[in-house]
């Protein structure tokens, strides 16, 4: 895999030519900066900027006077190769808050397996109400925390646009263990995992690895080239195995009025 390629069409097409995430959201070119505008209380985040040295502080002072003037949080996304290089220590310097670094990871939907091999008594539920976004939200905070307005998020999305996304809960019986989810972005030619998360009883069984192939299935099937994830430290290693391949690192900087 072209992997400079890759990382520049990725560039391109789901940074800053970014299509909006949700039904009420907006994405803005202001200068050199490509800034999502959430629904209230949803994601507000800084997607791209192409930033010199003698540019770089008066663009972030420029994006922290307008969502403090919405009196709006928002996250800058930054990204290894973003250039200036010192654009990370610029953002500390005016008070924006950095999240754990993450890989950016790409792998060809082609080329992943997309056989689904769950250990005995465990099933795929596709979530399609929001019942079924209650039981995915109730794993999400018990692995990961109660997140930014996740289940208000789902469950307008899953109605106003079923194109965009996938949603799956892997069942015990009555109990969910585990959820993830595909986020489709047409026009491009990625589509993003997202969410992926198992109940630490259930972990080292392959249920990750099965959401995985799930959802590349269902990737390839709609026409889309590549699979995108923000990985974290504890996947990273299960992805690479998997076929995926680091292209950058992604670190969210986070600004709260």
């Amino acid at each position: 895999m072209d992997t400079a390629a890759i990382l520049a069409l990725y560039d391109d097409q789901m940074r800053r030519g970014a299509p909006a995430d949700s039904a009420g959201a907006r994405v803005e070119r202001v200068g050199d900066v490509v800034r999502q505008l959430g629904a209230e209380g949803a994601w507000n985040c800084v997607l791209w900027s192409d930033l010199g040295a003698d540019s770089a502080d008066a663009a972030i002072a420029a994006q922290i006077r307008h969502f403090a003037s919405l009196g709006q949080e928002f996250e800058w996304k930054l990204y290894g190769h973003d250039r200036p290089a010192d654009l990370g220590e610029r953002l500390r310097a005016a008070g924006l808050i950095p999240e754990p670094e993450e890989t950016l990871m790409v792998a060809p939907t082609q080329e992943l397996s997309t056989a689904v091999e769950l250990p005995d008594g465990l099933s795929l539920r596709p979530v399609t109400d929001s019942d079924g976004v209650e039981l995915m939200v109730r794993v999400h905070e018990e692995v990961f925390g109660p997140g930014r307005s996740l289940r208000q998020h789902l469950t307008a999305q899953l109605p106003e646009q079923p194109e965009t996304v996938v949603m799956t809960v892997v069942m015990a019986g009555e109990l969910p263990v585990s959820s993830a989810r595909l986020e489709l972005y047409p026009g491009t030619d990625f589509a993003g995992l997202w969410g992926g998360g198992t109940l630490p009883a259930w972990r080292g069984r392959g249920v990750y690895r099965a959401l995985v192939a799930h959802r590349a299935r269902i990737a390839a099937e709609r026409g889309y080239r590549y699979l995108q994830v923000d990985a974290s430290d504890e996947s990273r290693p299960i992805l690479r195995r998997l076929g995926f391949t680091a292209l950058s690192t992604t670190t969210p900087y986070v600004f709260r009025p």
